[in-house]
């Protein structure tokens, strides 16, 4: 995980993209610039990024739902709780499932755990699927997303 380049994923444990569900893992980093100020002599991860490692979570299962063709991004947030303050080198758990899909967008319940599996925090989130800006962003988002480890099921293409 890199915090400064929004490399959030380490691996994708699971995925089934009948039931729309994925379970993924992370390790923050012992040191990152985003602890630096949040909070000084008491580093924590900020809500906002907790927020953001569940987003990145569900949009990867809609973007290897979609074979990798549509560009997947944050629409907005109907609900979201933080429960647990998250310390530098914590390993997380965060699961997604898909629970409604429209017409260009999706909605999915997301959460975050530690590995004692209390819940950190959990989401409701909105997710807008487009046609990629151009193929130069096509061709990064592939590149970027093959750095995560992916467990392979055997319903999942590759």
């Amino acid at each position: 995980m890199r915090l400064e380049y929004f490399e959030l994923l380490d691996q994708v444990d699971e995925m089934d993209f009948e039931a729309g569900t994925i379970s993924a893992s992370c390790t923050l980093p012992e040191h990152s610039t985003i602890f630096d100020g949040h909070f000084p002599k008491f580093p924590i991860l900020p809500g906002v990024m907790m927020l953001e490692i569940m987003n990145h979570t569900a949009g990867y299962l809609l973007y290897r739902r979609l074979k990798r063709e549509r560009f997947v991004f944050l629409g907005g947030v109907k609900r979201a709780k933080f429960r647990r303050m998250v310390k530098p080198g914590s390993s997380l758990e965060v699961r997604g499932t898909i629970t409604h899909e429209g017409s260009g967008f999706y909605v999915a319940e997301t959460s975050l755990k530690m590995k004692s599996g209390d819940t950190a925090a959990d989401a409701e989130i909105i997710l807008i699927v487009q046609d990629f800006p151009s193929t130069e962003i096509k061709e990064a988002l592939a590149w970027a997303t093959d750095r995560i480890v992916t467990v392979v099921a055997p319903n999942i293409p590759a």
